[in-house]
């Protein structure tokens, strides 16, 4: 047979000095973002403010509230439990600990012990320094179990406390989440590509494109300009690795096409490279785009989040578009060993297609017969199975979750959080916090007491003692800026439904006496969090997909095909939060689901499920210019088929790392995102865009050119594959 031409020389700069330059300059990048990667603490919080509402009262409430807290510290709550009443020489021990705690110097003040009602408990308020509570804490907690009673039981819980054993749900996320997600992407890689070197250089490509997204958050958030946090941080690893493997895997299959057809290895890279550039760079604008438009949101987190997500989908993109084309100019097919693409016979190449079938086999030529010859049952039928799914979203309930619910594992705050309120009044841990000015100060104090489920409240003097009107307490509250502040204890767990009512309630209140006054605290910032989460949904979702249906239009030059991509994508979405609310409820016994938990899912699902539609009908246009839109929407599911089923693989495989982490927000958003993308993957992208597409044929392309462009595909075509040609 006679085999492929030569490919013209190709100078020595090309084939060698480009390719080795991009890799030592991102050898260099990952030199010095690797070690950045364990500097990320430096500029990382993980304190509730990083959370909050960016313009809601509650935010405005603790803005006040630090000005009564000159020392910058939160109060934790130790508690000593017993199973019965405590005697007189217990009650004696836990006083004596008072003066132990102060020894610490963790924090300015000590109050207590304050024995609870029933003599089975006391608790005290113990001031932390809030820069390093999770330290305080870890020192406080061994204090007071060494000096605690004999027979008791000690907790140190609070906002401090809570914060403490949230850090710690975080620590290690550098290390055993990357662990987890690049092992699930190593395996994959090996079975996909049975080849010893290249999983090791899909992997490098995108370890490094993670070590460049570190530093440029890193300097972000040196500068000031992002917020970031453990929650962002672990999406951040997560996404870079699935993203810059999905884009790699695309190119892969792309540079093995060109191996096969040419004997220079530079010239395949070439090739892969022009033909994968326009889909990697479309599907990671789309991505990147869809990641910024969280800068609309009125959450801290969900701000915080854009960039840094942006710019690890940035660096991922950039990652596969040079440092991978270098490494394939390097090493050519030695990349594949030990099985290495061959080259084919010149006659073997392109054959011509009539259905679009030619050349395919197994699961693929199986996928494309179904869709040729039932296209209207497979996407009419793929519909209904989505909207049967869907159904199951009435159950999500995503009013957010109580703060005891969020760390999954064994947490010593949540336990303590449980002590407190067997003993104590349910909200004595998490108070409500007035702000009134001075003169309404006596009246708004008589509103807040005048609402159902207030347990007490009190005026704040200075030295941050409660006046009460005991004896002996100071006669003048603390006033800042002619502003007083108020606190009061609810009978209802502070992370209760019954307790956000009563805020509420509270709110109504004390605007009647003081229409100035701010309401806030713990249960204010979980109410006014839910609220402008679902204010986010119905904001920033429009944004999102008009973002993406622009893009889509100027890759596939038509209105109709991103119309219906867009489509089946928020379909695909609404059956995936269908099944994990489901999942939520039924299997794994959640109370609930964090309220931006829908929005992260649409954000991921719907960016992340255009990719593998922008993958497939890229493709399925370049066919179709050749062949017509019916055979190569066929031959366009079976070129791409592999790659993005492995991609869909992968970036599944990398969220559900996400699970290892012991946050309710994760886990969930790590589910629904790997279910998700399952689904897009193989129901959507292998039947439902391709039944679509083949039923509607050219017209798809519409108002294109490919529209008006029909060479005789549509009537041959069709008949033929109604005719079950093999």
């Amino acid at each position: 047979m006679k085999q492929a031409a030569r490919t013209p020389r190709i100078p020595f700069w090309l084939r060698w000095l480009i390719p080795v330059v991009l890799v030592v300059g991102w050898v260099a990048i990952a030199g010095v973002g690797g070690p950045t990667f364990g500097r990320l603490d430096e500029v990382s919080s993980n304190d509730h403010a990083t959370f909050l509402p960016a313009g809601a009262e509650a935010t405005e409430a603790r803005e006040w509230q630090q000005k009564f807290q000159d020392s910058g510290e939160v109060p934790a709550v130790v508690v000593i439990e017993s199973s019965s009443t405590l005697t007189p020489s217990q009650l004696g021990t836990a006083a004596d600990l008072k003066a132990s705690i102060e020894d610490l110097r963790v924090g300015s003040t000590v109050v207590g012990p304050v024995p609870s009602q029933d003599g089975k408990a006391v608790q005290f308020i113990v001031s932390v320094a809030a820069a390093e509570p999770a330290d305080a804490v870890e020192e406080l907690r061994r204090e007071v179990r060494a000096g605690a009673p004999d027979g008791t039981q000690t907790f140190v819980t609070g906002p401090a406390g809570l914060a403490a054993d949230l850090t710690g749900a975080f620590a290690g996320i550098d290390g055993i989440l990357l662990l987890v997600a690049l092992a699930a992407v190593f395996i994959i890689l090996l079975v996909v590509y049975r080849s010893l070197l290249l999983p090791f250089i899909v992997l490098l490509t995108s370890v490094f494109a993670l070590c460049a997204a570190i530093l440029l958050v890193f300097g972000m958030a040196k500068a000031g300009w992002i917020q970031l946090n453990g929650q962002s941080q672990g999406i951040l690893s997560i996404l870079v690795i699935g993203a810059a493997t999905d884009y790699a895997l695309l190119y892969v299959a792309r540079f093995r096409e060109a191996l096969e057809h040419t004997a220079n290895r530079t010239a395949a890279a070439i090739t892969a490279w022009r033909a994968s550039f326009e889909p990697i760079l479309a599907s990671g604008a789309t991505v990147a785009i869809a990641l910024l438009c969280l800068l609309f949101s009125d959450l801290n987190s969900n701000k915080a989040l854009g960039p840094v997500a942006a710019a690890g989908i940035v660096c991922s993109l950039f990652a596969a578009l040079t440092l991978l084309p270098a490494f394939a100019a390097l090493l050519g097919r030695a990349a594949f060993w030990p099985f290495r693409p061959k080259l084919q016979p010149e006659d073997a190449r392109e054959p011509e297609l009539v259905t679009g079938l030619e050349g395919q086999r197994g699961l693929w030529r199986a996928a494309g017969t179904l869709v040729s010859r039932r296209p209207r049952s497979v996407w009419v039928a793929s519909v209904l199975l989505l909207v049967v799914a869907s159904a199951g979203v009435m159950q999500l309930k995503a009013n957010g979750v109580p703060q005891t619910a969020v760390i999954l594992s064994a947490s010593n705050a949540v336990d303590g959080q449980d002590a407190l309120a067997r003993h104590f009044d349910a909200g004595s841990g998490s108070p409500v916090v007035i702000v009134s000015s001075q003169a309404a100060a006596g009246e708004v104090l008589e509103a807040v007491k005048a609402v159902d489920g207030v347990g007490a409240a009190y005026l704040l003097a200075e030295g941050s003692v409660p006046i009460t009107g005991a004896p002996g307490s100071p006669a003048s509250p603390a006033v800042r800026d002619g502003r007083v502040l108020i606190n009061a204890t609810l009978d209802f767990a502070a992370d209760s439904d019954a307790a956000e009512q009563a805020v509420s309630a509270m709110r109504n209140s004390v605007t009647q006496a003081d229409p100035g006054a701010l309401v806030g605290g713990v249960t204010a910032t979980a109410l006014d969090t839910n609220t402008t989460a679902h204010r986010d949904l119905a904001t920033i979702i429009p944004v999102v997909l008009a973002v993406i249906l622009v893009i889509l239009m100027l890759l596939l030059r038509s209105v109709l095909a991103p119309v219906l991509l867009v489509a089946s994508v928020v379909l695909s979405y609404a059956a995936a939060m269908g099944v994990s609310a489901l999942v939520f409820n039924h299997v794994f016994g959640f109370p609930g689901a964090d309220a931006t938990v829908p929005l992260f899912g649409f954000v991921f699902l719907v960016a992340l499920g255009v990719d593998y539609n922008i993958f497939l009908m890229s493709r399925v246009r370049e066919e179709s210019l050749k062949h017509g839109t019916r055979p190569g929407t066929l031959r366009g599911l079976g070129v791409t088929g592999g790659v993005i089923t492995s991609a869909g693989v992968v970036l599944a495989a990398t969220f559900a790392a996400l699970g290892v982490i012991p946050i309710m927000f994760l886990v969930q958003l790590a589910f629904i995102v790997a279910f998700g993308v399952l689904l897009d993957t193989v129901l959507v992208r292998s039947l439902l865009v391709p039944a679509l597409a083949y039923d509607l044929g050219p017209c798809i392309w519409w108002p294109g050119k490919l529209a008006r462009r029909e060479p005789q595909e549509t009537t041959k075509a069709a008949e033929v594959a109604e005719a079950g040609v093999r």
